[in-house]
């Protein structure tokens, strides 16, 4: 009955929005696999950020999305780990209504935090475009490593994964995004990484996949990592998002020396415009020509909707290196 309950609650709520015309996106503490179409993130008042963790991993084998609230970060630490979780999140909420802690309640990690908050809205384009995908063919935007890296894995040689034959601290973002969260008290952490080759989102640095690598982590730096010809849309930090018809310039980002393709959504992100095709699939492609160089090119606009950027700027990272 409690699960059901949910369904009910988010289809009057929902119902409501729609009558108006408008999208909404909420919170709901009861939920199953069936309210998968609902748009509303299940969270709750457990306060583990390993736990938090764990949850959103486990929530997309059901393809329900999860939210890892920032609550009860008791440490300047200890908030910092979960606002770089959070942003990497379905819903990057700080609920601080009962703790009290904010994030300018620890002014020495304040920089930090403002740094995480930003990138989220940097990576909205490549975050909207994941969510889309989830609309459209069902594909969770936030999921398990083991629904990506399908038969990479093996218990039997990987030392890592013989307990419970889990992972259970790491999950992707989108198709290129691999996020290995940080937790308070750690320095180090071990990341298994599926085959192929992998790329620091901040450094650029190469690593090969089909193991367990052990990483030093500052304060600063949750550890990302960029899949072998990864394409990362990303738009500038602004305090809310461009309305409809407002252009902003697009800055795509490419981990790699491999062909790449990333298909990028866009539509106005307020109607329901959308379901009678009023949206856009912009294709946005790498190629490497004679001199081993990446050239980088949209190659393809699909659909009724003007797409919302100004411009398109490219930038090739590889070995630590940008072109």
């Amino acid at each position: 009955m409690r699960q059901m309950y949910g369904i009910i609650m988010q289809k009057m709520t929902s119902d409501i929005f729609r009558k108006h015309g408008v999208r909404t996106y909420g919170l709901v503490r009861a939920s199953m696999a069936g309210s998968s179409s609902n748009p509303y993130v299940l969270y709750s008042d457990l306060y583990d950020h390993r736990q938090f963790v764990r949850a959103l991993i486990n929530s997309s084998f059901s393809g329900i999305l999860w939210c890892p609230e920032v609550r009860d970060g008791k440490t300047p630490e200890d908030f910092v780990r979960r606002i770089q979780t959070v942003c990497f999140s379905p819903l990057a909420m700080l609920n601080a209504w009962a703790s009290g802690f904010k994030p300018w309640s620890y002014p020495d990690v304040e920089g930090i935090i403002r740094k995480y908050i930003n990138l989220r809205m940097q990576l909205l384009p490549y975050f909207y475009s994941a969510f889309a995908r989830y609309y459209f063919e069902g594909i969770p935007p936030f999921r398990a490593i083991q629904l990506s890296a399908n038969d990479d894995i093996d218990i039997n040689v990987n030392a890592h994964l013989n307990e419970d034959a889990e992972i259970d601290d790491q999950y992707m973002a989108g198709d290129s995004l691999l996020i290995a969260p940080m937790f308070a008290g750690e320095t180090t952490r071990k990341v298994y990484l599926p085959k192929g080759v992998w790329y620091d989102f901040d450094t650029g640095e190469r690593y090969e996949g089909g193991t367990i690598i052990e990483i030093y982590v500052s304060l600063d730096k949750i550890p990302v990592f960029v899949k072998e010809g990864g394409i990362i849309p990303m738009m500038p930090a602004l305090p809310h998002m461009p309305k409809a018809g407002e252009k902003v310039p697009l800055e795509i980002r490419y981990y790699g020396k491999t062909p790449g393709t990333f298909k990028l959504y866009d539509d106005d992100g307020e109607t329901f415009a959308y379901e009678k095709g009023n949206y856009c699939w912009i294709t946005l492609q790498v190629s490497i020509d004679e001199d081993g160089k990446c050239v980088g090119n949209v190659v393809n606009v699909e659909g009724d909707w003007e797409p919302g950027y100004s411009e398109y700027k490219w930038k090739y990272i590889n070995q630590g290196m940008s072109e």
